[in-house]
């Protein structure tokens, strides 16, 4: 029923429900208190609906945003109290008394600073927000961007001068309790000379050397440090927050580029979910500044998504435009009809090359190039279950889809026939469960799939931590998790807490990576990576969430797979290892394979798991593996070959690529040229 009730008001967890049911009950409360009248209690409700509405401002409840479209905003909510402690004064008779007239007095003019505090806070931020914002582009040394102001005045603004009106609401409650109207005078001045204070520290920050300089002078700055830089090759992304993984993949592929890279974001929020990269960003929210933005030294310019916003970057001809994706899979996403408008794509191997032949979208045969996926270096190859260690099996299920399909993932008709059968295996085996991150946005059954199949793996890895016959170095594993809190408190020292860059502005100032820290990062990161499976018995279930470990470090210690139709069955395959794909749609498995190149060397799954014991067979006897063979060829046939290596294919389409944007811009001029020369002979 809490569970549920948590659904329904759309709230993170039980004390989020608590709190705002608190805060719902806290203003009928404070209602009855002030009509019978009772000075405690209403004290007491005031006090509840206070803390009650902070927390959920802290959490960032979803009802907080809801409430203020159905007019019960934070600033009705505080008037709202502060009408019923008039209420609670003139049932006290108090009504032709000092402390009344002070009160009224007070809370219109704390509102009457309400109009000056939201102008300059809204001033500031809008002022403050630069035209583009960058990471690794030196604009510090051509504009002056100065300091943001502190974080403490802008960081919730409205809360915290709202909340300013604490002190007369104390001060009035006291003195109607003592019937002296002191206290009332001096809460009401503390009030009202905070609020005050507030509005006056924030004026010096709206004008003058406190603010950046206009679009204009920005703009011209991006363009010189272009034409200083001289960017080759760009990887253009536009999408949600939550798309934010889909150009963090290519991070490192930029990075190891031959040509000068650049990435170019066109929302905010992107930028803000980047990973640390020493490539340099440019993010440019508006259409027009990019279209003017000078991106003549690019030859080829790299989408990992269709959007509608490509559009701006695909209209400039002295560029050929390439589609590179997000992932290789046999998802409908992998053949979009839109990808049409690029000069080519790009696909793995010859699989994609295929997909598109058989899809009839209207990419030609000719504008495609297979070109590896560089991301995969990472996965190590199989070289069978380790001497003295029971097998692991992942289970990697994709998420809903947006057109929420029952069969475009496991979890709901699968899920946990599979967890079961494999928690029960004998021999047994070791389960990691990581779920796709979109899971349960889309559909809630799949979120309470997920739930579910998280409690069998916890409840399991508790059955197992009792079982005498799994054992583990505890010695071994304390000084794993040592290892694991000196290296994350090194990342934090090396990274900082974010707080030294007061906004955006001041981030794009600051913003030029140290590349020694970024290289130590790199290699702690792969420190904690090794640190974290050795902080646990490799024999323990685990439920694995979140951004680390990464997918890929699952891949490699684990023996074999059980996913979906998604890129996951597709990148798993460079490993080599035995892999189960479930038929959710339940299509049979030779209409299922016909239809899905990813899943022809794959173990088949029906909804029931019936089957999941050829998969485990493959894994405890290698050498009597039916499929082993056919992995091998359809990891050539969908990756491309292993020599020469894929980022060495990438750099070579790179280079193919801009030289035929190169000729192409020669032979413009080259027309342009004689065609004025013609005009001039013919004057």
């Amino acid at each position: 029923m809490i569970t549920r009730a948590i659904r329904v008001a759309r709230v993170g967890s039980a004390a989020e429900l608590a709190a705002a049911v608190l805060m719902i009950l806290g203003f009928p409360a404070l209602m009855l208190t002030a009509l019978i009248p009772s000075v405690p209690a209403f004290a007491i409700a005031a006090a509840v609906t206070y803390l009650a509405d902070h927390y959920l401002h802290r959490k960032g409840s979803y009802l907080i945003n809801r409430l203020s479209k159905v007019r019960a905003g934070l600033s009705i909510r505080f008037l709202i109290r502060q009408l019923l402690l008039l209420l609670l004064l003139a049932r006290l008779d108090l009504s032709d008394g000092l402390i009344f007239y002070g009160a009224i007095a007070c809370f219109i003019a704390f509102y009457g600073l309400q109009a000056p505090h939201g102008a300059l806070t809204t001033l500031i931020r809008n002022r403050r927000r630069m035209p583009v914002a960058t990471r690794n582009v030196d604009l510090k040394s051509r504009i002056r961007i100065p300091d943001a102001p502190p974080q403490g005045l802008l960081n919730r603004s409205a809360e915290k001068i709202l909340h300013l009106d604490l002190a007369a609401v104390i001060g009035v409650l006291v003195a109607a309790s003592l019937d002296e109207s002191l206290a009332a005078v001096i809460g009401i001045a503390v009030t009202i000379a905070l609020g005050s204070l507030y509005v006056l520290v924030l004026m010096p920050y709206v004008r003058g050397a406190k603010i950046p300089p206009n679009d204009e002078k920005v703009l011209a700055a991006v363009d010189d440090w272009l034409r200083d830089y001289r960017p080759e090759t760009v990887l253009y992304f536009s999408g949600s927050k939550d798309s934010a993984y889909q150009v963090n993949m290519w991070l490192e592929t930029m990075e190891q580029l031959d040509s000068k890279p650049l990435i170019l974001l066109r929302e905010r929020v992107i930028l803000q979910n980047l990973a640390p990269t020493t490539v340099p960003v440019i993010c440019v929210p508006g259409g027009v500044h990019l279209m003017n933005m000078d991106l003549s030294t690019v030859r080829v310019a790299l989408y990992a998504a269709n959007v509608g916003k490509n559009i701006h970057l695909l209209r400039v001809p002295t560029m050929k435009h390439v589609f590179i994706g997000h992932g290789d899979s046999d998802k409908l996403a992998s053949v979009n009809p839109f990808s049409k408008v690029y000069d080519e794509v790009w696909t793995a191997g010859r699989a994609g090359r295929d997909r598109y032949a058989i899809a009839d979208v209207g990419v030609r045969d000719d504008d495609i190039a297979e070109v590896g996926r560089p991301q995969l270096a990472p996965i190590q190859t199989w070289q069978g279950v380790p001497e003295g260690r029971i097998p692991t099996v992942l289970y990697a299920p994709t998420w809903e889809g947006w057109d929420g399909d029952p069969g475009n993932t496991s979890l709901m008709l699968a899920g946990e026939n599979i967890v079961k059968k494999l928690l029960k295996a004998d021999p047994p085996v070791r389960v990691l469960y990581k779920p796709h991150p979109f899971t349960g946005t889309v559909l809630a059954q799949a979120g309470t799939a997920h739930k579910r199949i998280t409690a069998l793996i916890e409840k399991a890895a508790v059955e197992r931590a009792a079982d005498a016959r799994f054992t583990a170095d505890a010695a071994a594993q304390q000084r794993a998790k040592a290892e694991l809190v000196r290296i994350e408190a090194r990342i934090t020292e090396l990274s900082g807490t974010g707080g030294e860059k007061g906004d955006e502005a001041e981030a794009t100032r600051e913003g030029v990576v140290d590349v020694a820290k970024h290289e130590e990062i790199a290699r702690l990161r792969a420190e904690w990576n090794d640190a974290y499976w050795a902080s646990f018995g490799s024999h323990e279930h685990r439920v694995i969430t979140g951004a680390e470990p990464r997918l890929y470090d699952c891949f490699n210690v684990s023996d074999a797979m059980v996913s979906d139709i998604s890129s996951v069955v597709s990148d798993f395959i460079a490993s080599g290892k035995p892999y189960a794909v479930t038929d959710s749609a339940a299509l049979g498995e030779e209409e299922f394979k016909r239809q899905n190149t990813a899943v022809r060397a794959a173990t088949i799954l029906s909804n029931k798991a019936t089957e999941l014991g050829a998969l485990l067979d493959a894994v405890r006897d290698p050498a009597g593996d039916p499929l082993a063979e056919d992995r091998k060829e359809l990891k050539q046939y969908l990756l491309g070959p292993d020599e020469p290596t894929s980022i060495e294919q990438f750099n070579t389409a790179v280079a193919n690529l801009s030289l035929k944007a190169e000729a192409r811009n020669v032979g413009q001029e080259s027309r342009a040229a004689a065609g004025a020369a013609e005009a001039t002979t013919k004057a």
